[in-house]
């Protein structure tokens, strides 16, 4: 049984509202009835939201804007999978997800703002980048490379939520699975070509989940007054890469053509951030599946097969 409140939250703000899950995200909780705002460097607007600016950099927050709001997503960051990580980029990567985070924290503290739930996106980066017969769970440290050292911070900086009495989960996401945007349009597009390659020997496991099931498994975030802490977001079915790529050619109805991308290439084109993709273990999602979360794709065919059915 869950802790599923009655009293639902009415006004949700996020933060990277505009990314990938953000919108989808967005989309799914106006049909569930919610307020939603977001906060943005920018000053667009997504369909029925409005959209507030700030700058963590810079101190900047309307402070009209926190003053009903329920719960607080926090999705905002520096994408990842970008720049090459200089030293100056990693700053980057970390300060745009961790100091954000402490100034709304500040912000909430100093308004006294009566606060639900802080929901903060993480990673399950946060194992680190490694390739083994492991299947981690909540339970396992974090990694000690620099995307395992990422998560950490990123989560502590929710846990000071979770320290001034206000519920914090943190939402561990795999690769997100789309057909627009993300790592499945890129692979769809080399795919389109008939080209189904693995990077290095593709033995490495890919941890993935369908867009629309890691949505959900926010809205239950916000419902679900007894989730707290940490929580996989992640497909039980677990395949290595050769696989998915096997299963998409067969999903797309292509010939598999597997020219393998030479590991040696891919760390020289990327550097550091090519453990992203030469790296990877299994992630148990058992411990969401116990707080009652039941996935709609958890099986890799029926997830690519809706993603591609246009």
């Amino acid at each position: 049984m869950d802790g599923t409140s009655s009293n639902k939250p009415q006004k949700i703000l996020i933060t990277g509202g505009g990314g990938l899950v953000g919108r989808y995200l967005t989309s799914m909780l106006l049909s569930e009835g919610y307020t939603v705002s977001h906060l943005s460097r920018q000053q667009n607007v997504f369909g029925k939201v409005r959209v507030y600016r700030w700058d963590p950099e810079k101190k900047i927050l309307d402070n009209s804007v926190l003053g009903d709001v329920n719960c607080i997503i926090h999705l905002a960051g520096e994408v990842i999978w970008g720049k090459r990580w200089s030293e100056e980029q990693k700053v980057t990567i970390l300060k745009s997800r961790v100091d954000s985070a402490r100034f709304l924290h500040e912000k909430i503290s100093n308004d006294k703002t009566p606060l639900k739930a802080f929901i903060s996106s993480s990673a399950v980066e946060y194992y680190g980048s490694v390739t083994s017969e492991k299947i981690f769970s909540e339970n396992d440290p974090p990694g000690r490379d620099f995307l395992g050292s990422v998560c950490k911070e990123w989560e502590a900086s929710a846990d000071l939520f979770s320290k001034s009495g206000i519920r914090a989960v943190k939402i561990r996401s795999a690769v997100v699975l789309e057909k627009n945007s993300g790592a499945l349009a890129r692979l769809v597009h080399l795919a389109d070509y008939g080209i189904f390659s693995s990077p290095g020997k593709g033995e490495q496991y890919l941890p993935w989940i369908h867009i629309n099931d890691l949505c959900s498994i926010y809205l239950k975030a916000i419902k679900d007054t007894e989730m707290e802490g940490p929580y996989n977001a992640v497909s039980h079915h677990s395949v290595d890469y050769k696989v998915f790529m096997k299963t998409l050619a067969r999903i797309m109805k292509k010939p598999y053509f597997h020219p393998p991308l030479p590991a040696f290439l891919l760390k020289m084109l990327f550097g550091e951030m090519s453990d992203m993709i030469l790296k990877g273990s299994r992630i148990s999602p058992e411990k969401i599946i116990n707080a009652g979360f039941k996935f709609s794709y958890d099986n890799l065919d029926d997830a690519l097969a809706d993603l591609l059915k246009t």
